[in-house]
């Protein structure tokens, strides 16, 4: 209710005026106590306002209050260039299936002949990928530049997320790290964060006609929706309507889905088109009662009902399912190769071991305690993104003392990857504070003759390398810190610069490479 102070210009002018621009405001004289002066505004969604505030401004010849700054204002992303259509796929929680959902869509699209990219403004993953560009992005939007058989780009996913400590992560901008910080240091870069992420984006569809946008985690966390720049920033700065998605597997699907909308601011809520129940089992109609109360409820349709799909072999986008994985002890189908890859707080890039899990003759199986080393045929330490923290965590669960007695007596193949490559050595240190405040050094596993410095500047690069034994060329990635010493040691990998990037004990039974 509001009060025009302003001579000549009373609530029945203002309203007269307001009509002729489409916009009707209640006149309320006819109210008990109240006089011409006086009249009513109904709230209603941010895109509306927009259009009466500054009639409002004109026809009382008043200047208007400064604008503040809005992180989802639309009007500040057209830089005069021609926007692709827009989709975007959120969830009611993580893991509720959105991205393997962006890629389904990408890939009808591209087989319809529609030119279509995927989108994710920031990722939280330590599963990385290297572009041919040497820029680093998370593995969901190359999966789904796959699925739409696009070359993955930076640009799909501007800001990703590393997670290095309980607190902190290391900030990868545009496929390149800017540093490490906690909550409140990436908070205060939102402005610029933001300039970037729109930017990718708007180039991205200027090229492309229709953008598949991926949420993070839930729209509805309402203590990060302020700072939020993923989730309905997105998809009202890109004016794309919204799938939600939950997984029926967790249960509380109907309550997850009313929950959220509840959440929702009443613009954000226009922006739902439907829902999609994901990971479904069983007969379609025990879900009928349960999508009627929602069409009651919400006025949303379940637009779709996905099946629960087995064995996809595709990856996974990060650590959280196969942190869900248990852990075991050996198989006891002796025909099998027994593969133990040892489950570090912070495993990266998991997805090295994912060919070995579709090999009918091996059994893979992640491990967390020493018990379940017991007889393993091959022990792998995978990626780290803390390596010197792991390497704790690896001598006081008992694993180290279990691997260098499998390792020194031969009782198993050991295997380091990238930062388990490390740990395999004989000293890491960290003079320049890259993971540790203090600039920690550690003595390593010493497996292998090898010392490690880590360097503030990142080995980003797609590499040709070849096996120094057989002769063979293999392809992958380089993605580390680290710097080692493999001059005292048998080298078995050279990268096509005829640098060594692995090596190895003399009779092949130890040995470790930087190479993914």
């Amino acid at each position: 209710l509001l009060r025009s102070e302003i001579a000549g210009r009373d609530a029945g002018t203002i309203a007269e005026r307001l009509l002729d621009s489409g916009l009707a405001i209640r006149v309320c004289d006819n109210y008990t106590g109240l006089d011409r002066r006086y009249f009513r505004l109904a709230v209603r969604p941010e895109k509306e306002t927009g259009r009466l505030l500054p009639g409002l401004v004109n026809i009382l010849g008043v200047a208007p209050f400064p604008a503040e700054p809005s992180s989802a204002s639309p009007s500040g992303n057209r830089r005069g260039v021609r926007r692709a259509a827009a989709i975007m796929v959120q969830g009611t929680g993580s893991n509720a299936g959105k991205s393997l959902l962006c890629a389904g869509l990408l890939r009808t699209l591209n087989q319809q002949g529609i030119r279509a990219a995927p989108f994710k403004a920031q990722n939280m993953s330590l599963n990385s990928h290297v572009t041919r560009k040497g820029g680093e992005m998370g593995r969901a939007q190359v999966l789904q530049a796959a699925a739409c058989r696009l070359e993955p780009d930076v640009r799909m996913n501007p800001v990703l997320l590393k997670p290095n400590s309980e607190t902190g992560s290391q900030v990868i901008l545009l496929g390149k790290a800017v540093g490490h910080m906690g909550y409140d240091a990436y908070a205060a870069l939102k402005a610029d964060m933001l300039e970037k992420v729109h930017g990718a984006y708007d180039e991205l569809a200027a090229e492309y006609e229709v953008m598949v946008i991926e949420g993070a985690g839930s729209p509805a966390e309402i203590n990060l929706k302020p700072r939020d720049i993923v989730n309905m920033h997105m998809a009202e700065y890109a004016e794309a309507p919204v799938l939600l998605v939950g997984d029926i597997e967790r249960g509380g699907i109907f309550a997850s889905f009313v929950g959220t909308l509840e959440l929702l601011t009443e613009a954000e809520r226009e922006r739902i088109a439907g829902f999609v129940i994901n990971r479904f089992r069983g007969d379609a109609r025990l879900l009928d009662t349960g999508i009627d109360y929602l069409a009651r409820r919400t006025g949303r349709p379940v637009l779709g009902c996905i099946p629960y799909l087995n064995d996809l072999g595709l990856p996974e986008e990060d650590s959280v399912s196969m942190k869900n994985r248990p852990s075991r002890g050996p198989t006891e189908d002796s025909r099998k190769l027994d593969v133990a890859v040892v489950d570090l707080p912070h495993i990266s890039n998991f997805t090295d071991f994912d060919p070995l899990g579709i090999e009918p003759d091996v059994s893979l199986r992640m491990v967390r305690r020493v018990e379940e080393l017991c007889s393993a045929d091959m022990v792998i330490i995978p990626g780290s993104k803390n390596v010197l923290h792991d390497l704790d965590y690896l001598r006081t669960s008992g694993i180290a003392s279990r691997v260098l007695e499998l390792g020194r007596d031969r009782k198993a193949f050991c295997i380091g990857i990238c930062g388990g490559f490390q740990m395999l050595g004989e000293r890491i240190s960290d003079p320049m504070a890259v993971e540790t405040p203090d600039g920690k050094q550690s003595e390593a596993l010493g497996l292998l003759p090898v010392e490690t410095t880590l360097m503030p500047e990142k080995t980003l690069a797609l590499t040709r390398a070849t096996h120094l034994p057989t002769g063979l060329e293999v392809q992958g990635y380089e993605i580390h810190h680290g710097r080692s010493s493999c001059d005292a040691v048998r080298p078995l990998w050279k990268n096509a610069a005829g640098e060594v990037i692995g090596v190895g004990s003399e009779d092949g039974r130890i040995w470790g490479t930087y190479l993914h």
